[in-house]
């Protein structure tokens, strides 16, 4: 069946890789701006949303990462942060996804004197708030926070310390981010100690700048339960794309684990990490048995929604709607939730499917 923009709004989606400071609205980025005086490149949002998208896709990851420092900018206090993470949570709702987690580093927003603990409630509040004016809109979405340490930094232990300290109240999970090569998981060594010994759900950023050993690690030392993009695992693939592929032990693991590729098409094409959509590995890793699920990464940088990346799978790599009812499906059940809500999110995403046809 040809599916439009409009049907996949409607299918219900969820979301596990969402930066929040990637995804501000272009007219609150200008307002928020306005009133610190802060110059960003253009001030009409259309323009300024333009920019950014020209800038990622231009292959140079100066220009790429030349919005976060616009974005960060404006994210300094509590009520900056409340907004954003209130109108990233309706934004997502009316894009019709059902269960979304974003993703921030405390780190980033203490330039004016919030503590870590102030950072992550001010952006709990704004989650709520969200999930409140969805519901009034007539959306019904659940959404968490995931605290991620960045990997340039060295606060591994202490933001470990933070989730730890919030679980299940304002985050469900800790992840690395930030540059991947040069900075690999091995870092954060006590870190990913202290979590093991909490039990708190991680992700990790791997396989998107960096290669295998970057994934192993992740895996290995991190003990991670799902890895942010793990494209690259494919070139742990021996004649990958053939009818004879063989994988090695890091991707055979991933492999009889299940663990969740969190790919972003257009993100990656962007980054590197993928040719284009038509060509992107997780079209063959979705055949080979991976975990593949879809994700926006940065909404605002990349000019994507949940609903765009999904229908650009389908129109230029060919995927059907049960191939995005799967990765949906795949998606609910590994999302960081105690598992009676995981079957919630599940049985939505198979009524909402089931209701379309799939």
């Amino acid at each position: 069946m040809t599916l439009t923009r409009e049907d996949i709004v409607r299918l219900p989606k969820v979301l596990l890789h969402d930066h929040l400071d990637g995804g501000v609205r272009p007219q609150t980025l200008i307002e928020l701006a306005a009133q610190i005086g802060y110059e960003l490149p253009e001030t009409d949002p259309d323009a300024l949303q333009a920019r950014f998208v020209e800038n990622a896709n231009s292959g140079s990851l100066v220009r790429y990462l030349e919005a976060f420092a616009h974005t960060l900018a404006v994210m300094q206090t509590a009520d900056a942060l409340r907004r954003i993470a209130r109108e990233a949570v309706v934004d997502l709702a009316r894009d019709g996804v059902i269960y979304a987690e974003l993703r921030y580093a405390p780190e980033q927003h203490q330039e004016q004197g919030l503590t870590l603990q102030q950072v992550v409630e001010a952006v709990q509040e704004g989650i709520e708030e969200g999930v409140a004016e969805a519901a009034e809109e007539g959306f019904g979405i659940r959404a968490g926070a995931i605290l991620s340490a960045m990997r340039q930094a060295a606060r591994g232990t202490e933001i470990a310390e933070l989730t730890l300290a919030n679980r299940g109240r304002c985050c469900v999970g800790f992840d690395i981010a930030g540059p991947e090569a040069g900075f690999p998981p091995s870092r954060f060594r006590e870190a990913f100690q202290l979590l093991r010994e909490g039990h708190m759900a991680v992700t990790i950023h791997a396989g998107e700048a960096d290669g295998v050993e970057s994934i192993s690690e992740a895996l290995g030392l991190g003990s991670a339960r799902r890895l942010g993009h793990g494209v690259r695992i494919w070139e742990d693939i021996e004649g990958f794309g053939t009818d004879e592929p063989v994988c090695g032990i890091v991707a055979q693991h991933a492999l009889d684990l299940q663990i969740p590729l969190e790919c972003s098409p257009t993100s990656n094409v962007q980054t590197g990490a993928a040719p284009s959509i038509a060509e992107h590995p997780m079209t063959e890793l979705r055949n080979l048995g991976f975990a593949v699920t879809i994700n926006t990464d940065n909404r605002l940088v990349s000019g994507v929604t949940l609903s765009g990346e999904c229908e650009r799978l389908v129109a230029e790599a060919g995927w059907t709607l049960e191939d995005l009812f799967e990765a949906q499906l795949t998606a609910a059940w590994n999302a960081f939730l105690p598992y009676d809500e995981r079957a919630e999110v599940a049985e939505a995403v198979v009524e909402g499917f089931e209701a379309f046809g799939a």
